[in-house]
């Protein structure tokens, strides 16, 4: 009857933990929208046609569908490299810092001519970008790991630096900065360091594919391998983690140097598939973008997938809803917070259950044991 009982529990934590991912995520959008259609009607426009007006302009052609993955490919590298540091209880902020590290690296590469076979050229670039960005990355691991310095203060302030680094190659650095040029920029990148176009007309690269590649693996690297296992008791329970003999602060660089890495991946792809230069702040806000998308995601690494989609198509299809019903644009960011806030929220509720169910599941034997120790 125990085991019965404690088979139950079990169950019942694994649901409550399937309700913290994909399916918490949605049904979190669902009000966001349901929320934010109220506040579409309150604003004299049908919610029904705005949204019809929405999904057309994401979803209504072929282009349309392009255009949501083109968006949504730096949304998914940046959203999983927060989403990994969410699950280890780290806030890794510096997306954004490491995206721009990562386009100067595959720059570095990209707009010189070696001769190279086009797949070789391309991965030098994206060694380069790692490299690059890994090291940066590196910088507020360590501050947080072995310092104690906080990690978004961290981040943020070494996304200033980065930017306006990146400002500072692209401006007079010789190597790759285009000399004489309207804004700063860096040189074209060479035919053979170019993403290749997947459906000629549009602007459709590899690189969406990537990361939704990259969400999976780290799924499977989360939930069936040592380093997630070790990753995800860090998050829960940083002192059972250091009793269980784990090194939480080794696991700290690793986790903040690896979300560097993806972003800075995420970075090249960005100017190597789609730019196809550097030019001055040219992903303005998408990493911060990215950590709106981890957040909606609750640091599931297949919720991001829907997620970095679901942000990719308000970009796409806000500006048709806008033209066609008259909908303010602001609409698009009012979406996106109140599906934030109920997903959140969400969250909050089921981990309040699940600490109560915690707290409440106590070894009968243990019980039995206290009660002859108090009668003595």
């Amino acid at each position: 009857m125990e085991l019965l009982k404690k088979n139950k529990r079990f169950e019942f934590a694994i649901f409550e933990n399937l309700s913290l991912t994909t399916g918490r995520t949605l049904f979190g959008i669902f009000l966001g929208l349901l929320a934010s259609g109220l506040l579409i009607a309150l604003s004299g426009v049908n919610p029904f046609v705005a949204y019809g007006a929405l999904f057309r302009g994401a979803f209504g052609s072929m282009q349309a569908v392009s255009n949501v993955l083109v968006r949504a490919s730096p949304l998914l590298l940046g959203g999983i490299g927060v989403a990994i540091g969410i699950k280890a209880g780290v806030w890794n902020t510096g997306i954004e810092g490491y995206m721009y590290l990562g386009a100067i690296g595959a720059a570095v590469i990209g707009v010189l001519d070696l001769g190279l076979h086009p797949g070789l050229h391309i991965l030098l670039c994206i060694v380069c970008a790692i490299v690059l960005s890994g090291c940066w990355g590196a910088i507020p691991g360590f501050l947080k790991a072995y310092k104690g310095v906080n990690e978004v203060t961290a981040t943020i302030m070494l996304n200033y630096i980065a930017i306006y680094l990146t400002n500072w190659v692209v401006s007079n650095f010789p190597l790759v900065a285009e000399v004489g040029a309207f804004y700063p920029m860096s040189k074209q990148f060479q035919a053979t360091a170019r993403l290749p176009i997947l459906i000629p007309g549009s602007s459709l690269h590899p690189g969406p594919f990537i990361g939704i590649i990259l969400c999976l693996i780290l799924h499977f690297v989360l939930n069936f391998t040592p380093f997630g296992y070790r990753t995800k008791m860090l998050g829960s329970n940083p002192f059972a983690a250091r009793y269980a003999g784990v090194d939480s602060r080794k696991q700290i660089l690793m986790i903040i140097t690896i979300g560097a890495v993806i972003g800075g991946i995420s970075g090249a792809i960005e100017v190597m598939g789609l730019k196809r230069r550097v030019f001055m702040e040219f992903v303005t806000g998408v990493g911060y973008e990215s950590v709106a998308v981890a957040l909606l995601a609750g640091g599931n690494p297949l919720g991001v997938i829907l997620s970095a989609l679901f942000f990719a198509a308000l970009k796409a299809g806000g500006a048709t809803m806008s033209i066609e019903t008259g909908v303010a644009s602001s609409m698009n960011s009012i979406i996106i917070g109140m599906c934030m806030l109920f997903v959140i929220g969400f969250g909050v509720i089921d981990n309040r259950k699940l600490k109560k169910i915690v707290s409440t599941d106590k070894d009968p034997e243990n019980d039995i044991a206290a009660e002859k120790e108090g009668e003595k």
